[in-house]
């Protein structure tokens, strides 16, 4: 275990990725501060060993406090894991752009505003570890999940420049992206509010790709559990020199690699056979 990745503190731990990396952190011994917007939702996290504190990532106080509270106690935060997040779907066309904007909000701004929180600790330590789950939804996109694949989008570009930015100081930054994970992901995003609309004239593409989904996430080889995800970032966390992308699940290395060496016309026949 090296040393100079404990404290760790890991946002939106309420349920699926952010529960399980804590569980694991904490049974392979780190100290963990495990944080969730509702605390009491943390319980079976304290019983194991891990602190447990309040942290929304859309509340300025909240975020100032939470980090202050772990720097008080440890001087600064010596890895933080940026997990807090969930999906808006919808057609571009349909989508209420408040609803965007509250996404966003948490899953762009409130990782930015917990990164530079910590950063002025650990540049003064040396050391640290930024990891950021973002997805394989920010390396390809499909349709009516535009919007939440933006956030995932801005969290790669975010992730690359951060690296450049703070290498020289002795920290490093991972980003974990997960393919199809069976989480609450899939009910929060078939649940969103653009997609139940009967009279939309995508609602034929909206009904495909619900059931493309409800495929993927079904399926024991497209998905995995939120505990391959918690693998991953134990051994980002555990690793002298963390790589700087980590793919998780057959399904994200696929269809990333697809993207990547098909380009646009491979790409869209892709996407015109999966969801037509």
């Amino acid at each position: 275990m090296p040393a100079s990745r404990n404290p760790v503190l890991i946002t939106g731990c309420s349920s699926g990725i952010g529960r399980a990396a804590a569980d694991l952190l904490v049974k392979a011994g780190y100290t963990v501060y495990a944080t969730a917007r509702r605390p009491e939702t943390l319980a079976d996290l304290a019983a194991a060993g891990a602190h447990t504190l309040a942290l929304d990532v859309t509340d300025e106080e909240s975020m100032t406090a939470a980090v202050r509270a772990v720097e008080d106690t440890h001087g600064h935060v010596a890895t933080l894991v940026n997990n807090a997040g969930y999906g808006v779907y919808g057609p571009i066309e349909e989508v209420g752009l408040d609803e965007v904007r509250r996404m966003f909000e948490t899953n762009v701004f409130g990782l930015a505003r917990m990164t530079q929180l910590v950063l002025p600790g650990m540049r003064a330590a040396g050391a640290g570890l930024i990891i950021n789950i973002g997805s394989m939804g920010g390396r390809v996109a499909f349709p009516v999940g535009g919007y939440y694949h933006a956030t995932k989008y801005a969290v790669e570009a975010m992730s690359d420049a951060l690296r450049a930015e703070v290498g020289s100081f002795g920290i490093d930054v991972a980003l974990v992206e997960p393919g199809p994970i069976r989480t609450s992901f899939e009910e929060t995003i078939n649940s969103s509010a653009a997609v139940g609309n009967p009279d939309s004239p995508y609602a034929d593409l909206v009904a495909k790709v619900q059931d493309v989904n409800s495929g993927a996430y079904d399926s024991k080889l497209l998905a995995a559990d939120a505990g391959a995800v918690a693998d991953v970032i134990l051994k980002a966390v555990e690793s002298s020199k963390p790589r700087t992308r980590y793919l998780v699940t057959a399904t994200a290395r696929g269809l990333v690699h697809a993207r990547r060496l098909g380009g646009d016309t491979v790409w869209d026949a892709i996407v015109r056979r999966q969801f037509s």
